[in-house]
């Protein structure tokens, strides 16, 4: 009988900046209302996105200066690595592990470019072997936390005993700009923050939990309802669509065939680990899986406690779940750019 892949530990880390709400929507009302005549209208998205406080790798005040995109990618180099590190060594430190002994290392990343990756500038900081196996991933976006764990699953699968490292990095902050707005520049100017979660997973017994399954599902012909659009002085949101009313209709038969491939329904799982995208995509996700309003508990509280990390979210999340104590099976799940779903399936380990 194959062993299962356990996950043993969750760490995850904050950037160094608090930003409570009421300032950023401050500064934005006096850096917009002025530029942007729709800006009066929009406002209330800050009131209105269920969230309290945020972390930026930079003060509040280096984002009112215009920044070419050599000093964002600066900026991103050195927060993503210092969040890379923390994140690893607090998840390391919790499975009783240290950076020489992790085999496989799988880096989640999609909001800064950097070659080499993030786990290769962060290699002497942990103590990462030399033949330590690395795997960057970039492009995921918010789906990046689920994706990423499926895929560090795998890896632990196909290299029994291998130690795998997962790390999730987004340095959302960094696509605010002021020289070119759009609706979507204020929302995510509402929404994003930056932040990083790790998990290490090995196959064999132990740990909180076992990956059974995962799956994927990309909808045809939805490319332009999230990603990046490449700019000269950066990265900017695309949100062509809205994104609640596309999970609301579409989110349940998706769901029915992936947790179908394993034997599962949506009546089987005992609890949904969510991506909280934001307070309506929250709102969305619990009406298109059959849940009562307000189940989503442990989303509500990191949205309102960090924003949206992108990526490293759902990590916030399942490392909230842990906490309180898992029930016997879950899914974490996840949307992001292509327009995709993702999920991987639990067990509560004995």
């Amino acid at each position: 009988m194959t062993a299962p892949v356990a996950l043993l530990s969750i760490g995850t880390a904050d950037a160094p900046h608090d930003m409570p709400q009421t300032q950023v929507a401050a500064v934005a009302r006096q850096l917009f209302q002025d530029r942007f005549p729709q800006f009066a209208r929009m406002a209330k998205v800050f009131d209105t996105a269920g969230i309290h406080h945020r972390q930026s790798v930079m003060p509040i005040d280096w984002y009112v200066t215009p920044r070419t995109w050599p000093e964002r990618t600066e900026a991103y180099l050195a927060g993503a690595v210092d969040l890379f590190a923390r994140a690893a060594e607090s998840a390391l430190a919790n499975a009783g592990l240290t950076g020489p002994q992790v085999d496989i290392i799988v880096t989640v990343s999609s909001t800064g470019i950097a070659t080499p990756s993030l786990e290769a500038r962060a290699m002497a900081r942990l103590g990462f072997r030399p033949d330590a196996a690395r795997i960057p991933l970039f492009g995921l976006g918010c789906a990046g936390g689920a994706t990423g764990l499926a895929i560090a699953g795998r890896m632990a699968r196909a290299s029994p005993g291998a130690v795998v490292l997962l790390v999730a990095v987004e340095v959302c902050t960094l696509s605010f700009r002021m020289e070119e707005l759009t609706k979507a520049d204020i929302v995510a100017t509402a929404l994003f923050g930056d932040g990083a979660a790790a998990c290490v997973l090995r196959c064999g017994e132990g740990g909180f939990a076992h990956i059974e399954a995962a799956a994927e599902h990309t909808w045809p012909d939805t490319l332009d309802i999230m990603g990046w659009r490449v700019e000269p002085d950066g990265l900017g949101v695309i949100f062509a669509r809205a994104i609640p009313p596309f999970a609301r209709e579409h989110l349940r038969p998706a769901m029915d065939s992936m947790l179908a491939a394993n034997g599962d329904r949506v009546e089987t799982i005992d609890r949904f680990i969510c991506h909280p995208g934001g307070m309506k995509v929250i709102d969305a996700m619990e009406a298109a899986l059959s849940m009562d309003q307000g189940a989503l508990d442990h989303e509500r509280t990191v949205l309102a406690d960090h924003g949206n990390m992108s990526a490293p979210t759902v990590l916030h999340v399942l490392d909230r779940a842990r906490h309180a104590g898992l029930p016997r099976r879950s899914v974490v799940t996840a949307l992001g750019p292509g327009f995709t779903a993702s999920t991987v399936t639990l067990s509560r380990a004995a």
